[in-house]
């Protein structure tokens, strides 16, 4: 007569238990990691991009949050800059140029940059002036993405003709086609004239003439992805358009959009700092890139890197979202993603794929 066990439960003595929860999440993301490393190592500037926007985002926060850090536990701020953006020394012991002394000295050992006409250190001010540019091109840019893009999936999913949707769809688009009719910058300046000099006054500016290109770009791809068999059958099965909206087509139009953000960012920078140089954005005094370079565009031929020091920032901050988005390109879309994985292929598979002759 055959004895039988009963079953044991999982865990228990002699049972080997399954993996745990987290076990399985790690697994289920390594093959994802791993072709993110393949992609990132297939593609140098794309790595190089996503390092140099990790730094910036590194010291950003850094000098904004370690002063409040140091105070609440130290009772004294602490920062990471060499020098005090505000300090100067007195007297200032430089050459006199039309009738005003002037401290600036080159760039060194001591002051990586140089300083400026009175003495400051501009490594620090460069630094300083990182936090504000960065929120800006991301302010504006986020404002633009949710506005425009809240816009452009209602212009692009419910563009039906004869109903309520399809006359706000073209609302949306014929309000968009009005501020794309002028060129953006020189729209941005005429608000930012009107409202006067002021950081507020600026980023209005540009908010009101950012948004369109939202629209145009979420309600094209929409009107792609709503023509897919998946949304067909959704309506099909009696799905309501909100969640098919917000689980179908939200989820397909984020890898295109993700892109344009991450190189808009950088556009952004650029735009506000054009504003500030003219002389109709921030307030003097005030450190921001645009308005450095236009407070010491004087010097430009006599001591050039007290200019070039704050354009080197512009340069090198937009130059790194530039080369993110592009990377990103390649990175969210499976084609490009699978042709840059195999082209990664390791040395070591390489030189075992060699036959070694006897």
């Amino acid at each position: 007569m055959a004895v039988t066990e009963e079953p044991r439960a999982p865990g228990s003595a002699g049972v080997p238990s399954g993996p745990t929860r987290p076990r399985k999440t790690l697994r289920s993301l390594r093959p994802g990691l791993r072709g993110f490393v393949r992609v990132m190592r297939a593609n140098p500037l794309t790595l190089l991009g996503f390092a140099m926007v990790v730094v910036i985002f590194v010291l950003a926060l850094l000098i904004t949050i370690l002063p409040m850090v140091g105070q609440a536990l130290l009772g004294r701020p602490l920062s990471i800059l060499p020098y005090d953006p505000a300090y100067y020394p007195s007297p200032c012991p430089g050459p006199i140029v039309n009738n005003v002394t002037v401290c600036s000295l080159p760039p060194s050992a001591q002051h990586f940059l140089g300083t400026d006409n009175l003495g400051r250190d501009m490594f620090s001010r460069v630094l300083a002036a990182l936090p504000l540019d960065l929120a800006i091109g991301f302010s504006i840019t986020l404002f633009a993405l949710l506005v425009g893009g809240s816009l452009g999936l209602v212009a692009g999913y419910w563009d039906r003709p004869g109903t309520i949707g399809g006359v706000f769809s073209v609302m949306i688009l014929r309000l968009a086609d009005v501020f794309l009719a002028f060129p953006s910058l020189v729209l941005a300046l005429a608000i930012a004239a009107t409202l006067g000099r002021d950081l507020g006054p600026s980023l209005l500016a540009i908010l009101f003439t950012w948004w369109p290109y939202y629209v145009r770009l979420v309600r094209g791809e929409v009107l792609v992805v709503k023509q897919q068999p998946y949304i067909v059958a959704a309506k099909a099965a009696g799905v309501s358009d909100v969640r098919i909206v917000l689980r179908h087509v939200i989820r397909n139009i984020t890898e295109p959009v993700l892109v344009y953000f991450t190189l808009d960012v950088g556009t952004v920078i650029v735009t506000f700092s054009t504003i500030s140089f003219i002389g109709v954005g921030v307030k003097l005094g005030v450190l921001e890139w645009g308005n450095m370079v236009e407070g010491y565009q004087t010097y430009l031929t006599s001591y050039p890197w007290m200019v070039l020091s704050a354009g080197a920032a512009i340069f090198l901050t937009v130059l790194a979202f530039g080369l993110l988005g592009d990377g990103l390109r390649d990175v969210l879309d499976p084609r490009s993603r699978k042709a840059l994985a195999q082209t990664a292929v390791p040395t070591t598979l390489a030189a075992a794929a060699v036959p070694v002759e006897a």
